[in-house]
């Protein structure tokens, strides 16, 4: 298995995205014990223009990880209890993430963090400066991929709402345990 290098996120989140789906989001927690799951599920959010994404209305305090250079771990609190994972992609400057939407055997942006024990003391740690503790590894895995609208942006434009950036297999091998 092949660590992702930090450079693979410095590209348009339309492109990480699906090639995401198939990796292994791995985490070395505190005591030793390693945790991997398999992809299953991505959706992009590309910069002020898209009205889904949370740095629509510019760079705040939440969102400036989103403007800093790519490969920087995103992860915040959605309705109070769940903690979401992105992964900021493209140029430095540009505000455009992929957030990792379910996992084999965690379907659900928030089951998916509560499997792995992520939480947002990682929030905007750059995956280099955290390469023994959070990364993806590519095994070769290659399923075929399904794009399909993104899903709990009702606050999103029309046309943002439906444009097919979340990224699916189905069926995937939970074999990571």
């Amino acid at each position: 298995m092949a660590r992702l290098d930090p450079s693979f996120f410095h590209r348009d989140c339309l492109e990480v995205a699906p090639d995401l789906v198939g990796k292994l989001l791995c985490h070395r927690l505190p005591d030793g014990s390693l945790r991997r799951l398999r992809i299953s599920e991505t959706e992009a959010y590309r910069g002020e223009e898209d009205t889904a994404c949370h740095a629509h209305k510019g760079k705040t305090p939440r969102t400036q990880v989103l403007y800093g250079p790519p490969g920087v771990l995103y992860i915040y609190l959605c309705y109070g209890m769940h903690n979401l994972l992105n992964v900021v992609t493209g140029a430095d400057g540009a505000p455009q993430g992929v957030l990792i939407r379910a996992c084999a055997g965690a379907e659900g942006p928030g089951k998916l963090t509560k499997a792995l024990a992520l939480d947002r003391s990682l929030h905007g740690v750059p995956l280099a400066d955290c390469a023994d503790t959070v990364w993806f590894e590519d095994d070769g895995l290659r399923p075929v991929i399904t794009a399909k609208p993104r899903v709990g942006i009702g606050y999103a434009d029309a046309e943002d709402q439906a444009r097919l950036w979340r990224f699916c297999a189905d069926n995937l091998p939970n074999d990571t345990e």
